[in-house]
């Protein structure tokens, strides 16, 4: 961990060990530099103490894997890469920038966006519609993988993160009840990056809004140039690998495509910065609910005309 008083004006003395007594979340190499740091992690410190009582909850992951793509993987004991090649899906399909070499050979400039295959066998990727719906709010990944009857071995949670967190999101801003009255649900999604290319795995939004049509506006300067304002269409599910299951046989007859309205999730790219796309975007589009899971607030000034802006949007 890095000391968080880093770059605050002296050096640091030494590896960050002393932790905050209070939250325990930051550290610092010295007490001068906890010291002087105080004024900032004041603002804070009670914020993440509150977070880090949650810590055994947050990290308490059902999968089978969880410990190898975390805690090893961070302790270098294992890579990303070879954490995937094991599962044969390193560098393919949905998985291409799942990994630095696969983000270093593909660019959102010149590939194609609609990579739409899981590189799975069908038991282990949601790549048909569920067996039965939803009978409750879904409220952890056990839930969501026994509802969608996929083993706790299977890696897809690394990509699904992104549709599940737009279902998370609707049930915590209270509009869950609202979804089975209405029949369009409009999402402004702020910041895409890597989704750029993984943007099949949103398909499954199908299966988590059912007769819903979703309309999912993707804003950020990630997207390239010649793709802005394209529109994708998901007639289905992100595929399998076997070669004789129906999703094949579905995908190859009604494929992601540029044009098309009849599908049950459509996607819109747009190139630039939410303040500045957002009375053109509004006024097709007028979000139910708007999202920017990469957000990096404190990292990029650009956000604060966007924050003001988003006073004006909901």
């Amino acid at each position: 961990m890095e000391c968080a008083g880093k770059g605050s004006g002296t050096r640091c003395l030494g590896p960050a060990r002393k932790r905050c007594g209070r939250c325990g979340a930051v550290s610092y190499c010295s007490a001068s530099h906890q010291i002087s740091h105080w004024k900032v992690h004041r603002e804070e410190c009670e914020r993440l103490e509150q977070q880090m009582r949650n810590l055994d909850l947050l990290n308490d992951f059902p999968f089978t894997f969880s410990q190898e793509s975390t805690v090893q993987i961070s302790e270098k004991q294992e890579s990303r890469c070879s954490f995937l090649r094991k599962r044969g899906i390193h560098q393919v399909g949905l998985w291409v920038c799942e990994c630095r070499c696969g983000a270093s050979v593909t660019s959102f400039g010149n590939s194609r966006l609609e990579s739409d295959t899981w590189n799975l066998s069908n038991i282990l990727c949601p790549c048909r519609g569920p067996s039965s719906p939803i009978a409750k709010a879904l409220c952890s990944w056990k839930d969501y993988y026994e509802w969608r009857c996929i083993p706790l071995q299977s890696p897809v949670s690394l990509l699904l993160h992104w549709p599940l967190t737009v279902y998370h999101s609707i049930q915590l801003a209270g509009l869950g009840s609202l979804t089975s009255e209405i029949s369009k649900l409009c999402i402004h999604y702020l910041g895409p990056e890597k989704e750029l290319l993984q943007l099949a795995v949103f398909g499954e939004l199908r299966a988590l809004f059912p007769g819903v049509f979703v309309q999912i506006e993707l804003i950020g300067p990630a997207v390239p140039h010649h793709r802005d304002g394209d529109k994708i269409d998901l007639h289905s599910y992100a595929h399998c690998i076997e070669q004789d299951c129906d999703c094949r046989y579905k995908n190859e007859n009604t494929s992601c495509s540029i044009g098309h309205t009849s599908s049950a999730v459509t996607l819109q790219l747009h190139r630039g910065y939410y303040h500045e796309r957002f009375l053109d975007i509004s006024k097709d589009s007028h979000p139910h609910l708007v999202i920017a899971p990469n957000a990096g607030i404190a990292a990029y000034a650009s956000w604060l005309p966007t924050i003001v802006c988003l006073q004006y949007a909901l």
